[in-house]
Protein backbone atom coordinates (compact mmCIF):
# COMPACT_ATOMS: atom_id res chain seq x y z
CA UNK A 1 0.00 0.00 0.00
CA UNK A 2 2.82 2.42 0.86
CA UNK A 3 4.46 1.75 -2.53
CA UNK A 4 1.17 2.62 -4.27
CA UNK A 5 0.94 5.87 -2.30
CA UNK A 6 4.52 6.72 -3.23
CA UNK A 7 3.84 6.06 -6.93
CA UNK A 8 0.63 8.09 -6.80
CA UNK A 9 2.36 11.03 -5.12
CA UNK A 10 5.23 10.89 -7.59
CA UNK A 11 2.73 10.89 -10.49
CA UNK A 12 0.79 13.88 -9.11
CA UNK A 13 4.02 15.75 -8.33
CA UNK A 14 5.24 15.15 -11.88
CA UNK A 15 1.91 16.22 -13.40
CA UNK A 16 1.89 19.48 -11.43
CA UNK A 17 5.56 20.21 -12.13
CA UNK A 18 5.10 19.74 -15.89
CA UNK A 19 1.85 21.75 -16.05
CA UNK A 20 2.40 24.77 -18.26
CA UNK A 21 -0.88 26.64 -17.78
CA UNK A 22 -3.90 27.05 -15.53
CA UNK A 23 -5.89 24.57 -17.69
CA UNK A 24 -3.07 22.04 -17.19
CA UNK A 25 -3.17 22.61 -13.43
CA UNK A 26 -6.95 22.21 -13.47
CA UNK A 27 -6.58 18.79 -15.11
CA UNK A 28 -4.41 17.78 -12.12
CA UNK A 29 -7.11 19.14 -9.77
CA UNK A 30 -9.82 17.11 -11.47
CA UNK A 31 -7.67 13.96 -11.37
CA UNK A 32 -6.97 14.48 -7.64
CA UNK A 33 -10.66 14.89 -6.82
CA UNK A 34 -11.54 11.84 -8.89
CA UNK A 35 -8.80 9.81 -7.18
CA UNK A 36 -9.92 10.80 -3.68
CA UNK A 37 -13.67 11.46 -3.96
CA UNK A 38 -14.76 9.72 -7.20
CA UNK A 39 -16.63 12.90 -8.17
CA UNK A 40 -16.34 15.14 -11.20
CA UNK A 41 -18.07 17.89 -13.07
CA UNK A 42 -17.56 19.12 -16.61
CA UNK A 43 -18.29 22.25 -18.59
CA UNK A 44 -16.52 24.73 -16.31
CA UNK A 45 -14.88 27.98 -17.35
CA UNK A 46 -12.18 30.01 -15.64
CA UNK A 47 -12.31 33.78 -15.55
CA UNK A 48 -9.39 35.90 -14.36
CA UNK A 49 -10.17 39.29 -12.89
CA UNK A 50 -8.62 42.00 -10.73
CA UNK A 51 -10.57 41.46 -7.52
CA UNK A 52 -8.49 43.90 -5.51
CA UNK A 53 -5.97 43.58 -2.70
CA UNK A 54 -6.40 43.44 1.06
CA UNK A 55 -3.27 42.83 3.17
CA UNK A 56 -5.34 41.88 6.23
CA UNK A 57 -7.47 39.35 4.41
CA UNK A 58 -7.48 37.29 1.30
CA UNK A 59 -9.68 36.87 -1.75
CA UNK A 60 -8.16 34.33 -4.13
CA UNK A 61 -11.23 33.27 -6.09
CA UNK A 62 -14.95 32.67 -5.94
CA UNK A 63 -17.59 30.46 -7.48
CA UNK A 64 -20.99 32.02 -8.21
CA UNK A 65 -23.30 29.24 -7.04
CA UNK A 66 -25.32 27.73 -9.85
CA UNK A 67 -22.96 28.96 -12.56
CA UNK A 68 -20.27 27.18 -14.56
CA UNK A 69 -17.49 29.69 -13.93
CA UNK A 70 -14.71 29.98 -11.39
CA UNK A 71 -13.43 33.55 -11.02
CA UNK A 72 -9.80 33.78 -9.90
CA UNK A 73 -8.12 36.94 -8.60
CA UNK A 74 -5.19 37.95 -10.84
CA UNK A 75 -3.51 39.99 -8.07
CA UNK A 76 -2.17 37.04 -6.02
CA UNK A 77 -0.93 35.37 -9.21
CA UNK A 78 1.02 38.54 -10.09
CA UNK A 79 2.34 38.89 -6.53
CA UNK A 80 3.58 35.27 -6.49
CA UNK A 81 5.45 35.84 -9.74
CA UNK A 82 7.20 38.80 -8.08
CA UNK A 83 8.02 37.12 -4.75
CA UNK A 84 8.26 33.31 -5.01
CA UNK A 85 7.61 31.85 -8.43
CA UNK A 86 7.86 28.30 -7.03
CA UNK A 87 4.54 28.95 -5.22
CA UNK A 88 2.65 29.63 -8.48
CA UNK A 89 1.59 26.08 -9.37
CA UNK A 90 0.93 24.87 -5.79
CA UNK A 91 -1.08 28.03 -5.09
CA UNK A 92 -3.07 27.76 -8.33
CA UNK A 93 -3.71 24.08 -7.57
CA UNK A 94 -5.00 24.96 -4.11
CA UNK A 95 -7.32 27.75 -5.25
CA UNK A 96 -8.68 25.79 -8.22
CA UNK A 97 -9.22 22.73 -6.01
CA UNK A 98 -11.08 24.78 -3.41
CA UNK A 99 -13.38 26.34 -6.00
CA UNK A 100 -13.84 23.06 -7.91
CA UNK A 101 -15.09 21.46 -4.69
CA UNK A 102 -17.66 24.28 -4.47
CA UNK A 103 -18.79 23.50 -8.03
CA UNK A 104 -19.41 19.91 -6.90
CA UNK A 105 -21.95 21.17 -4.37
CA UNK A 106 -19.85 21.54 -1.24
CA UNK A 107 -20.77 24.98 0.10
CA UNK A 108 -19.37 25.03 3.64
CA UNK A 109 -16.17 27.11 3.58
CA UNK A 110 -14.64 25.32 6.55
CA UNK A 111 -15.67 21.94 5.15
CA UNK A 112 -14.17 22.75 1.75
CA UNK A 113 -10.94 23.99 3.35
CA UNK A 114 -10.62 20.75 5.29
CA UNK A 115 -11.49 18.60 2.27
CA UNK A 116 -9.00 20.48 0.06
CA UNK A 117 -6.28 19.93 2.66
CA UNK A 118 -7.06 16.20 2.92
CA UNK A 119 -7.10 15.69 -0.87
CA UNK A 120 -3.88 17.65 -1.33
CA UNK A 121 -2.13 15.72 1.44
CA UNK A 122 -3.29 12.42 -0.05
CA UNK A 123 -2.06 13.12 -3.59
CA UNK A 124 1.11 15.12 -2.82
CA UNK A 125 2.14 14.21 0.72
CA UNK A 126 2.52 16.29 3.87
CA UNK A 127 5.59 18.33 2.86
CA UNK A 128 4.55 19.47 -0.61
CA UNK A 129 4.06 23.23 -1.00
CA UNK A 130 0.45 22.73 -2.14
CA UNK A 131 -0.29 20.80 1.07
CA UNK A 132 1.40 23.45 3.19
CA UNK A 133 -0.65 26.18 1.46
CA UNK A 134 -3.84 24.16 2.04
CA UNK A 135 -2.92 23.68 5.71
CA UNK A 136 -2.15 27.35 6.41
CA UNK A 137 -2.81 29.85 3.63
CA UNK A 138 -2.29 32.76 6.05
CA UNK A 139 1.39 31.80 6.41
CA UNK A 140 1.83 32.63 2.71
CA UNK A 141 -0.11 35.94 2.75
CA UNK A 142 3.03 38.04 2.33
CA UNK A 143 3.55 36.27 -1.01
CA UNK A 144 -0.10 36.62 -2.04
CA UNK A 145 -0.97 40.24 -1.27
CA UNK A 146 0.77 43.56 -1.68
CA UNK A 147 1.69 44.94 1.76
CA UNK A 148 0.24 48.27 2.91
CA UNK A 149 -2.08 48.60 -0.08
CA UNK A 150 -5.80 48.01 -0.03
CA UNK A 151 -7.86 48.62 -3.12
CA UNK A 152 -10.93 47.44 -4.93
CA UNK A 153 -11.12 47.70 -8.70
CA UNK A 154 -13.45 50.28 -10.24
CA UNK A 155 -14.90 47.59 -12.45
CA UNK A 156 -14.43 43.88 -12.85
CA UNK A 157 -13.26 42.86 -16.30
CA UNK A 158 -13.41 39.11 -16.67
CA UNK A 159 -10.82 37.49 -18.94
CA UNK A 160 -11.87 33.94 -19.85
CA UNK A 161 -9.08 31.37 -20.03
CA UNK A 162 -9.29 29.37 -23.24
CA UNK A 163 -9.19 25.57 -23.18
CA UNK A 164 -9.87 25.47 -19.46
CA UNK A 165 -11.98 22.34 -18.92
CA UNK A 166 -10.50 20.22 -21.69
CA UNK A 167 -11.76 16.91 -20.37
CA UNK A 168 -15.38 17.88 -21.02
CA UNK A 169 -14.90 19.73 -24.32
CA UNK A 170 -16.51 17.31 -26.73
CA UNK A 171 -18.12 19.93 -28.91
CA UNK A 172 -17.41 23.33 -30.42
CA UNK A 173 -19.86 26.05 -29.37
Amino acid sequence: MEIENFKQRKDFNCRLETAKSLPDIFEVVKAAVWECQRKSRGGLMLGLANLGNNPGGFFGAFYPVGSNVIVMNKIPLERIKETRLELYKPYAFHVLLHEYLHTLGYMSESGVRQMAHEITKEVFGEEHLATRIAANTAYFFHNLVYPDATWQPDEMNLELVGGFDRGSAGYIG
